[in-house]
């Protein structure tokens, strides 16, 4: 490993229970090989035990992004990780074809953390202004720590696909050309181990791309990926209602000295509004001002969703990519089923040829044996006129007769055959 690497193994957790090693790296770039308990994960990511099921090795599942209040759980391939918005928890970092991951994802958080470290975000903005900072051009735009993780899994996960489907094209395309050319049980079992192949790479890149689409269908979804912005309001929301407990008697003495004012003034522009009349009743007052307020509390919960427009963007472009790989694994399997096809076509073709033989080599066989019996009659030991009166000139007129009309029984069923069309 590098200098600049810190390892350090650990038991976490109490005796006799049952820990798993996990690859803890935080936003630093800092990484521990941590052995704990099922129970502390829970603790520190506020996690449940159903949420754990889903990076379960020993259970089938399918790919998977799901967000809760503290930590995302991804389960992508081969990547099974916790990500919260300080660190990252990796299950099988041992994993050989996890390993060079690993050293990208600590790249990137290295490089995500000196970015952070020569551009420091302002403190105490709220959403307005963070959105203002995060679209000013003249500046880098800065991601969350967790979506730096996410990308980076995205990235290996989407990248190694692409690479399989590349591989598997350079691999089909001589396989099934060699097939059409010549017809063989070797370049058969070859295409076959191919398609199998194909059969498997689809399905788990039609489960990522699935993933990914129920994301980018559901806002509210995205909205629980935003760990950083959700602990931001977290501490937000405390902080305001201290404040607010400090408050709240003057605030109380404040509204019974504005209400009647208010009530007053209400009270006149909704008679405006309603055509002019200067008298209102207490109870149409009451109603209008009921909807102002419902409005006004569902505004509030709607922007305290956070936007999730930079999620969606690069979500989008994920989507994009592993598109692509759907759409060139689609034209492989195009492939070999018009290769299949035409070695079906092919096949038949022969079928068929080899039967239209037989007709032809049977029909011979019944002819032949017509002659095999004048033949047969001839070897009898038997008296009959025309070994008493015929020479050698009888006798091979009667063989060449025999051979002839054969011959023009023969023609004349391969022509009843061609009328039936049982022969081309």
């Amino acid at each position: 490993m590098a200098s600049d690497e810190r390892v350090v193994r650990r038991q976490i957790g109490r005796k006799g229970s049952m820990a798993r090693t996990w690859l803890l790296m935080g936003s630093e770039g800092q990484r521990q090989m941590v052995e704990a308990s099922r129970q502390l994960i829970m603790q520190r990511t506020g996690l449940t035990a159903r949420d754990f099921r889903i990076l379960d090795p020993m259970l089938s599942y399918s790919s998977t992004i799901v967000g809760r209040d503290r930590a995302i759980v991804l389960n992508l391939e081969q990547i099974k990780a916790i990500i919260t918005a300080h660190e990252v928890l990796l299950l099988n970092s041992r994993d050989p074809s996890v390993i060079p991951f690993v050293d990208e994802l600590h790249a990137q958080i290295l490089h995500h953390h000196t970015t952070v470290t020569d551009h420091p975000q302002p403190q105490g903005l709220d959403g307005k202004d963070k959105g203002e900072m995060r679209q000013d051009s003249s500046r880098k735009k800065i991601l969350p720590f967790e979506f730096v993780v996410l990308e980076a899994c995205l990235e290996a996960v989407i990248s190694s696909l692409e690479n399989e489907a590349n591989i598997l094209e350079l691999e089909a395309l001589p396989a099934l050309d060699k097939l059409t050319s010549k017809i063989s049980t070797l370049n058969l079992e070859r295409v076959r181990h191919i398609k199998s192949r194909l059969v498997a790479l689809t399905a788990r890149v039609q489960r990522v791309r699935d993933e990914l689409e129920n994301l980018l269908d559901d806002d509210g979804d995205m909205a629980e990926l935003y760990l950083t912005d959700k602990l931001a309001q977290k501490k937000f929301e405390n902080s305001s209602t201290f404040s607010s407990m400090n408050n709240n008697g003057d605030d109380m003495m404040m509204n019974r000295v504005l209400q009647p004012n208010i009530v007053d003034r209400t009270g006149h522009e909704i008679s405006l509004e309603r055509g002019g009349d200067s008298t209102c009743d207490h109870g149409d007052y009451e109603n209008v001002v009921g909807e102002e307020i419902s409005g006004t509390q569902a505004g509030t919960v709607y922007s305290g969703v956070t936007n999730v427009s930079e999620l969606e963007m690069l979500l989008g472009a994920y989507f994009v990519q592993i598109g692509g790989t759907v759409n060139k694994i689609s034209a492989l399997s195009d492939y070999v089923e018009d290769t299949e096809d035409y070695i079906n076509i092919t096949l038949d073709d022969n079928q068929n040829r080899i039967l239209q033989t037989g007709v032809q080599i049977g029909t011979a066989s019944v002819i032949l044996n017509c002659f095999v019996a004048v033949t047969g009659v001839f070897g009898m030991n038997i008296h009959i006129q025309l070994f008493d009166d015929g020479g050698m000139k009888e006798f091979l007129g009667t063989i060449f007769g025999c051979t002839g009309a054969c011959v023009i029984l023969y023609f004349l069923a391969m022509l009843w055959y061609k009328k039936m069309r049982m022969l081309e």
